[in-house]
């Protein structure tokens, strides 16, 4: 079967927008749907898969994802008629006479939640497509699809937590013989992840977006200072749930809609908030770390309980909570798993690639196979880099290498000089994270690198750290890991060796750790070969990798992206596959 799984939902900030007018653009991502996203699974198997974000070029866009469609049917070769099935990554079904209760939240149902208003953007976008084959599958069990379908194993405790699904926060499956068996729910009530947005939101940042920031100031910080305040706010439960009473305090439409009396609370009892352009003084860095400390709490609580009671050493995790690096790190240090594997496109951009998923298991046709690094994005041909270096003929200068190694060996040499390079080959990624097909990088030995990126091009918070890139074969000579520690996502925080930390300077945390990627010849053959260059001119297989995008803007799709964000940025140099690009001068 060839089915096609999407999420996103495109009316809802529309919507908000109407009914709750003149709200501070942050509060408009207190709602579902976005990091809308296509997949195609063809026979079992992952042919291609993609944010919307990538083609519409708008952020964490929830618009009906039909570029990303596009992309994958082009991708396989096939029409939309084609296709057996489209599979939504969200069922407001069962839940809808919750919603009949209040005529605003049935009129959000009907106009924003309901098949009927999916079966309507199908029928604008895709009009051939028969509604019979549009399919809805619940957003948890699409989460849970895409962790386990692509782990490779036959059974692990799957987990999923993030803000909110339909309506709830926690679910737990035991996962087995190509089964979903769901053993544990939460409300979204009791949410840790909408806790941690709101108090994102409270210090200064965007709600269901920024939670990233957070973690990377959490290490600045006291976790002791207000761990009396979120001990209380987060109870961990026996039976392995939580309960968050703060949460529970919102008792109005409006209240609910914009987490109101929870908002206050925090105000009352935690600290004032901080409007984006104050500064960040040191009691937002303890609330930070405070709030971090009590989500790795949280996290080793409910997996540690679900893990002994299914008497489980595999973890697999999706869900928007499990993009948390400093929690998946500290799971994998704490001894309870012998294995954890988290979907590399954890967040609802996931659930397209699992409600495709789960469909096709539903017909005995998925593959169990881990995931390797999800190249699944465009690639883009010669022919169309060509155009794109005729656009810009006046602007740049160009130089073509014969091969790969000739390529990787000149980057390797700009590198090992102090130079920043963008590095644009291959499939793109799917998912948040560039893994070095739409990257750009540099020397993480050097001590000003850090500064002179964010100035020359990411623009962002100084207190944020920088991610390396290291081959498989020398993890663990850099960072505190067994040997040949499979870290391919860039998804788990860790330790650097102590010995080396001064020596690594762009990419060691104020903390000592770093959030790495690990590289192997065979999951990711090119950028190996370029670290392999890079080992060769520095002594260190590893450089520090960051995404070919400037602050705001999703990564680079298109070599006309590649080379219009170069130019527009102090990026040194580009290669486009065996292409190096340069300014031209006068």
């Amino acid at each position: 079967m060839k089915i096609l799984g999407i999420s996103g939902l495109e009316s809802s900030i529309p919507f908000k927008k109407i009914h709750w007018p003149g709200l501070d653009e942050r509060e408009y991502r207190m709602s579902q749907g976005h990091d809308s996203a296509a997949a195609l699974i063809i026979d079992g198997e992952i042919v291609a898969a993609c944010e919307e974000e990538r083609f519409n070029r708008l952020k964490h866009s929830g618009a009906f994802p039909i570029g990303a469609i596009n992309y994958c049917l082009a991708e396989a070769g096939i029409t939309i008629d084609d296709v057996d099935e489209l599979a939504h990554g969200f069922d407001y079904g069962p839940y809808q006479k919750y919603y009949s209760l209040d005529p605003l939240t049935t009129q959000l149902y009907r106009e924003v939640l309901s098949k009927e208003a999916l079966v309507a953007l199908v029928a604008r976008d895709l009009p051939q497509f028969s509604p019979d084959r549009v399919h809805r599958v619940n957003h948890h069990l699409a989460h849970a699809a895409s962790a386990y379908f692509t782990s490779g194993w036959h059974e692990c405790l799957t987990v999923v937590i993030d803000g909110m699904g339909e309506v709830h926060s926690l679910s737990i499956f035991h996962a087995h013989d190509g089964k979903l068996d769901k053993v544990y729910q939460q409300s979204a009530q009791d949410s840790i992840g909408i806790l941690y947005s709101l108090v994102t939101l409270h210090l200064g940042f965007d709600f269901n977006a920024d939670e990233y920031k957070i973690m990377g100031l959490a290490p600045y910080g006291d976790a002791q200072r207000f761990r009396a305040f979120f001990d209380e706010a987060v109870e961990l439960r026996p039976d392995g749930g939580i309960r968050i009473p703060i949460l529970r305090l919102n008792r109005t439409l409006s209240d609910n809609e914009n987490y109101l009396k929870s908002r206050s609370y925090l105000t009352e009892h935690l600290v004032k908030e901080r409007r984006p352009d104050e500064e960040i003084t040191s009691i937002h860095r303890d609330v930070a770390a405070s709030l971090q400390a009590c989500l790795d709490r949280t996290m080793e609580h409910v997996c540690g309980h679900f893990a002994r009671k299914l008497g489980l050493r595999s973890l697999a995790m999706a869900g928007g909570v499990a993009l948390n690096c400093t929690a998946n790190g500290k799971l994998l240090r704490s001894g309870l798993f012998d294995d954890i594997y988290i979907q590399p496109a954890a967040g609802d951009d996931g659930t397209a690639l699992g409600a495709a998923l789960y469909r096709s298991a539903l017909a005995g046709e998925v593959v169990n196979r881990r995931s390797s690094v999800p190249f699944y994005g465009p690639a883009h041909s010669m022919a169309e880099i060509d155009t794109a270096l005729t656009q810009f003929a006046d602007r740049i200068v160009v130089t073509r290498f014969a091969s790969l190694a000739e390529t990787c060996t000149e980057a390797a040499r700009l590198i090992a000089s102090g130079r920043v390079i963008a590095w644009y080959r291959g499939r793109m990624e799917f998912g948040p994270r560039a893994l070095g097909h739409r990257s750009i990088m540099a020397d993480p030995g050097q001590p000003e690198m850090r500064d002179r990126i964010n100035a020359m091009v990411k623009m962002r918070e100084a207190f944020r750290p920088f991610a390396p890139a290291v081959t498989l074969e020398e993890v663990d000579r850099w960072f505190e890991v067994a040997p040949q520690t499979e870290l391919p996502y860039m998804i788990m925080i860790v330790n650097v060796q102590q010995a080396h930390r001064a020596e690594l300077p762009a990419i060691t945390h104020v903390d000592g750790s770093a959030r790495v990627q690990t590289v192997s010849a065979a999951d990711n053959p090119e950028f190996h070969a370029l670290l392999r260059e890079v080992g060769k001119a520095t002594g260190r297989e590893m450089v520090l990798n960051t995404s070919f995008n400037v602050k705001g803007q999703p990564i680079v799709n298109t070599p006309q992206e590649a080379i219009e964000t170069f130019l527009g940025t102090g990026i040194e140099f580009l290669f486009l596959e065996n292409v190096l690009i340069l300014r031209r001068q006068g």
